[in-house]
């Protein structure tokens, strides 16, 4: 059991109290544990397979269909009917010689005549039975209105756009938290050197940064993105590296403002090192100014990634990315559902966020106490 300190224990019934940042973290939790466990919920893989008494489970591991009975050492296609009979009456070669496809559906409903009862295996699909990048070749036309089988219809390229939301917020949300911590380790750091040494350490610095700021960002990233190729930890870093100066001038600020107090002057009397005085009695007021920005660092790290991949610059195609529903949508207007998903899904993630750092903000904020 986690035990809190009284301090941390009032932070805690703060932010209880702003009942909207506590049901807002509530949904966002429950929103970001299911696209965790994405492979889980939406997969073209089976999580679980009965095949001759033994349990498998493709979602984790390779099986190549010889596993099953089958004649190829490549990985089984679950949804292909031959497989599904395989599995279904224990490894009967006849469903391979079926163009009818009449044993596939009798190993869909019941028993084959031929398999011993015994071996019937049985399959437990996912919620979704599709992954983020499943074609399906069964549909007519792309993109595909919503249905039965796609609860969010199907894009351009017959590819599931719930399994891709659902792909498309873990990453989107992972990037902003990564960008989020790093920058915000970076700038705090950063700001606190200028505000507590000042001088020319504070002079100088603060003219680099001024100089970074300019920087047209965006246009740096589109010529990078031109020469190398993008990927998740490249993209992350070129973030984190125009990020971090957002944070600098208020950090900077509280220690320029806090370093001339009393009990600082003490303790540099008493002979306390300069990083335990900034560590333990100056980050602790910054902290405040500090959490008032996050919710706008967050949401823009979560916004600078929809637009790269809107404008083809961020992510490569292998990745599921919201920002390339979006582009969907406004090039497929006679298919609504595509720009709806993609509005919805960042209206409703960046609310949830920034009502979550509110209520943050308040908490850690010591002149406000809710009842």
């Amino acid at each position: 059991m986690i035990r809190l300190s009284p301090l941390q224990r009032r932070r805690w019934q703060n932010f209880r109290a702003n009942r909207r940042a506590f049901w807002s973290l509530v949904v966002f939790c429950i929103l970001f544990g299911i696209s965790l466990c994405a492979e889980i919920v939406a997969n073209d893989k089976p999580i679980l397979v009965s095949y001759r008494g033994e349990l498998h489970m493709p979602v984790f591991r390779f099986y190549p269909e010889t596993a099953f009975g089958g004649e190829f050492e490549t990985e089984a296609e679950y949804p292909a009917p031959e497989v599904a009979c395989l599995i279904r009456t224990g490894g009967v070669e006849l469903c391979f010689d079926d163009p009818e496809g009449v044993m596939a559906e009798m190993a869909e409903t019941g028993a084959v005549e031929g398999a011993p009862e015994a071996e019937a295996g049985w399959i437990l699909w996912p919620p979704v039975p599709y992954s983020f990048n499943t074609i399906n070749y069964g549909v007519r036309t792309a993109p595909s209105a919503p249905d039965a089988d796609h609860w969010l219809g199907t894009d351009d390229q017959t590819r599931d756009v719930l399994a891709r939301v659902i792909y498309g917020f873990r990453i989107s949300v992972l990037f902003a938290l990564v960008v989020t911590f790093c920058a915000s380790v970076i700038g705090i750091v950063a700001g606190a050197v200028q505000g507590y040494f000042g001088g020319w350490i504070d002079l100088i610095f603060q003219r680099v940064v001024e100089i970074w700021q300019s920087t047209p960002s965006l246009y740096i990233i589109i010529i990078l993105a031109a020469i190398f190729t993008m990927n998740f930890t490249l993209l992350t870093l070129l973030i984190v590296a125009f990020s971090w100066t957002a944070l600098v001038g208020v950090v900077r600020a509280e220690f320029l403002r806090a370093r001339n107090f009393e009990y600082v002057r003490a303790a540099r009397a008493l002979g306390v090192r300069d990083a335990a005085i900034i560590w333990r009695h100056v980050l602790p007021n910054a902290i405040v100014a500090t959490v008032t920005l996050l919710p706008f660092l967050i949401t823009g790290s979560i916004s600078t990634l929809a637009s790269l991949d809107f404008l083809g610059f961020g992510l490569p195609p292998s990745y599921p990315s919201l920002g390339e529903l979006a582009l969907q949508g406004k090039n497929r207007l006679n298919a609504p559902w595509l720009g709806f998903s993609a509005f919805f899904t960042f209206a409703i993630m960046l609310s949830l966020l920034v009502f979550i750092f509110e209520g943050v903000r308040d908490a850690f904020d010591p002149r406000k106490t809710f009842r």
